[in-house]
């Protein structure tokens, strides 16, 4: 079999059938909320489980953050960017808003690089900024 002939597929780990490269339907639960979403990896003919290299998880990974945001309000990607938006918009650093907010200093460096969840609270702080940006003066003074 010649290397052109292998593009697009690899053989399984666990008994040595060529699998292809394609995408299949997976359901992405969450405390009784669940979507469908494709899933990208290399699959046997049949029915089977596939393999899964690389970003082919991203797809999973984003929408369990979106059920999570929808069940528990924890934010997705689009709440981050939000929060740095906002933020900006502020003309805030990640450090003076930290101080601000009482969350400590790194807080919105992590937050905003996705490594931590904002509390409800603070998401909500910060929506209400969005709309009267003049509040933060108030808040630099507590």
């Amino acid at each position: 079999m010649s290397v052109e002939d292998l593009a697009g597929q690899m053989p399984s780990p666990e008994n040595g059938e060529m699998l292809k490269r394609g995408v299949r339907p997976f359901a992405v639960s969450y405390k009784g909320k669940s979507v469908l979403v494709d899933l990208p990896g290399y699959y046997p003919a049949g029915d089977g489980d596939g393999v899964h290299i690389g970003k082919d998880m991203d797809v999973v990974d984003q929408a369990l953050r979106e059920i999570k945001e929808e069940v528990d309000g924890l934010p997705s990607p689009a709440t981050i960017r939000r929060i740095r938006r906002i933020r900006t918009k502020l003309k805030l650093s990640q450090r003076e808003a930290g101080q601000i907010f009482r969350v400590g200093e790194s807080a919105f460096d992590k937050y905003e690089r996705g490594l931590i969840e904002p509390s409800g609270p603070t998401i909500q702080l910060f929506r209400m900024l969005d709309r009267h940006p003049e509040l933060v003066e108030d808040l630099r003074s507590f």
